[in-house]
């Protein structure tokens, strides 16, 4: 089992207590996005889980507890989004000096390969340009390029959880032309650094320029980090050009507190701090009417002794 946490909200940013009693537990509890008195049981053990994937923002908080994560047995990475916006568009986000250094400073922790920059979303917005995206991105890619091996893009959808806010700053949706050829200049930039960039789950033709599609959860690199081959499928439940494989997913939509205006995981500005450490859900508690499934779990992992693994 592959464990995201999480596309719906930043845990390593805001949730390291909670994450670290659920792994001592050894479950969670998790409702489902649409049905929220169906409600999921999922083994959260060293047995269970053959890699965790962390999704954030600011993973300064988890730092110092990375010992506690290694101690626990299973491989992990982080995807790291870090981009040029200022408090108008991330109003909640330490200053990006300090985010720079934190990226270094997870680097050197664990490696370069479990540290993935991602430029995303791409939004376009008064100033906010082409060329204002080529000038931030290759002053990024300039101090990013030593402590990551790629770096995945993707431009804005203007879903209508953030159709608003976006258009409150001027936002707008470009031409086809203009993002692919954009894609093709962050690609240019990035290679001169030794640093590929692909694309998340995006329709755009982008191969061209030299940007090729990913997998955020990303088969290569979880089979290198287990050592073994990974049996497991696309996942159903993302878009069509998402690559990702399936994995259970522990975050709860309007939990973070970063308010991002681009955000499509938060239907409010600032969601609520509701969250208790003791409690099996990241957000709320149990209610008289939850009907409590055990999710199927069971290791993705193929090992082959012929190939030494």
């Amino acid at each position: 089992m592959i464990v995201s946490a999480s596309r719906r909200t930043d845990i390593p940013a805001f949730f390291g207590d909670w994450l670290f009693r659920r792994l001592g537990d050894g479950y969670y509890l998790v409702r489902h996005p649409r049905n929220p008195q169906l409600v999921r049981k999922v083994t959260l053990t060293p047995e269970a889980v053959d890699c965790l994937v962390f999704w954030t923002k600011n993973p300064q908080p988890l730092l110092e507890r990375l010992p506690e994560l290694d101690r626990w047995g299973r491989p992990y990475y982080f995807l790291f989004t870090l981009t040029p916006y200022d408090r108008h568009i991330e109003p909640h986000l330490p200053a990006k000096r300090e985010l720079l250094r934190c990226f270094a400073a997870l680097a050197d922790r664990i490696g370069p390969d479990r540290v993935v920059w991602r430029y995303d979303p791409i939004l376009f917005a008064g100033p906010i340009d082409s060329a204002w995206h080529i000038g931030q991105f290759s002053r990024l890619a300039r101090q990013l390029a030593p402590h990551t091996r790629k770096c995945i893009i993707s431009f804005l959808d203007l879903v209508p959880k953030c159709r608003s806010r976006i258009a409150g700053i001027g936002g707008y949706d470009p031409a086809d032309s203009v993002k692919i050829e954009l894609a093709g200049h962050l690609a240019s930039i990035a290679g001169a650094y030794g640093l590929p960039v692909e694309s998340c789950a995006e329709p755009l033709p982008l191969a061209a320029g030299g940007v090729q599609p990913c997998s955020c959860i990303d088969r290569r690199l979880i089979a290198r980090l287990c050592g073994a081959e990974v049996a497991a499928d696309k996942d159903k439940n993302q878009r069509r050009e998402c690559g990702c494989l399936e994995s259970l997913d522990i975050g709860a939509y309007d939990t973070c507190r970063h308010g991002c205006l681009y955000c499509y995981a938060a239907s409010r500005q600032l969601p609520l701090d509701d969250c208790d450490p003791a409690s099996p859900f990241l957000s709320g508690n149990a209610r008289p009417d939850d009907r409590i499934v055990a999710a199927p779990t069971g290791s993705c992992l193929c090992f082959q002794p012929d190939l030494g693994i």
